[in-house]
């Protein structure tokens, strides 16, 4: 009678599969875009990251093949103090047209990092518009800088103008440009007595 009511109860029973998704994207991935500037100012090496949003800011960072990043250098300390007139701590922006923002090139120096061995380094806007804001938070945890370099470690905030926010990529690398270049530089070191 078991046999007519539930013939596959004498079955094997089903394999239990589970599937393994992806990671969901990280916020930065998500909603931002990130651009390079490889060699700034002609540094080898000196790399830096843009993450720009869809609402045109751009987060200043460094990338991930820069000295203070890989050379497992000891940041000593680091200064927006950029010369005796200028320090990017002063900058005040207010109002919705962002007045008292310091206007930046893309090779206006955003911040020094000094390392414990003496090596400085200065890092660039590497696009043109206005200082919205510092990361004062590196100033007192500069280690945030290298353990969180594309969040709570970022340099500064960058407002490009409306009418460049299609050109200001200009002269700045993909994801995969990058590590194109990124490739071609270690090839180069390797095969190098």
């Amino acid at each position: 009678m078991e046999e007519l009511c539930c013939p596959e109860a004498k079955l094997a029973p089903p394999e239990v599969v589970i599937a393994t998704e992806a990671p969901p994207p990280s916020l930065v991935d998500r909603y931002f875009t990130r651009w390079y500037k490889a060699d700034v100012k002609g540094k080898p090496c000196e790399d830096h990251c843009i993450l720009q949003h869809s609402n045109r800011i751009c987060v200043i960072t460094l990338a991930g093949s820069h000295p203070v990043l890989q050379s497992g250098k000891t940041i000593k300390s680091i200064s927006y103090q950029i010369s005796n007139n200028c320090s990017r701590l002063e900058n005040k922006v207010s109002g919705k047209f962002k007045r008292g923002a310091q206007f930046l090139t893309e090779l206006a120096p955003l911040c020094k990092i000094h390392c414990s061995d003496g090596e400085e380094y200065t890092i660039s806007s590497c696009v043109r518009g206005r200082l919205m804001e510092v990361n004062e938070n590196i100033l007192h945890q500069p280690s945030l800088l290298q353990e969180k370099p594309s969040t709570e470690g970022y340099i500064a905030v960058v407002l490009p103008k409306f009418e460049e926010s299609k050109s200001v990529t200009e002269g700045l690398l993909t994801q995969q440009q990058y590590e194109e270049v990124v490739v071609k530089r270690t090839n180069a070191t390797a095969t190098t007595p």
